[in-house]
């Protein structure tokens, strides 16, 4: 210990962290679903359903949306992580999100379906990427609350010291 005070008199708030890292998933979700029905609906792109099932599609949709909760909350703990044991957990974040995400982008582009239905999927993961990594970071980024002085002088006296007007 030098005795110089930290460099940043601020300190992960793992509460906010975390409230936020849920808000994080229910706009994950929300993308899904938008995505699947911006692609269903107006360019009839057959996305995680056959055609004949309509825009809502099938319970393929809930699922997509409650992977993309998951993996918000995933990215969440990621962060949580990080932060408890890297010396810059937002670098590390930022590459490690992106990295995940471009595996999201290709992934559905190897699989044997339809061209616009391999594009729709890879664009809406991008999609759902950006978002859970955009507000997972500064989510992470706000969460944060003043650092405890352990060390500061406090405004009592010691019992052997009597009162300072007396002498």
């Amino acid at each position: 210990m030098t005795g110089y005070p930290p460099s940043d008199p601020t300190e992960p708030d793992y509460g906010r962290l975390w409230a936020g890292g849920v808000a994080t998933a229910v706009v994950a979700a929300l993308v899904a679903v938008v995505g699947l029905l911006i692609a269903r609906g107006l360019f009839g792109v057959a996305v995680l359903a056959p055609k004949g099932n309509g825009i809502w599609g099938n319970a393929n949709t809930v699922t997509y949306a409650l992977c993309a909760a998951a993996a918000a909350l995933l990215a969440t703990g990621l962060m949580h992580v990080l932060s408890l044991g890297t010396s810059a957990p937002a670098q590390f974040f930022g590459w490690i999100m992106v990295l995940l995400t471009a595996i999201a982008i290709v992934l559905p582009l190897t699989l044997a379906v339809q061209v616009d239905a391999k594009i729709a999927t890879a664009l809406i993961n991008l999609a759902i990427g950006a978002v859970i990594a955009l507000l997972v970071s500064t989510v992470a980024g706000t969460a944060r609350r003043r650092r405890r002085e352990r060390d500061a002088p406090t405004a009592t006296l010691k019992w052997d010291q009597g009162p300072h007007y007396y002498s």
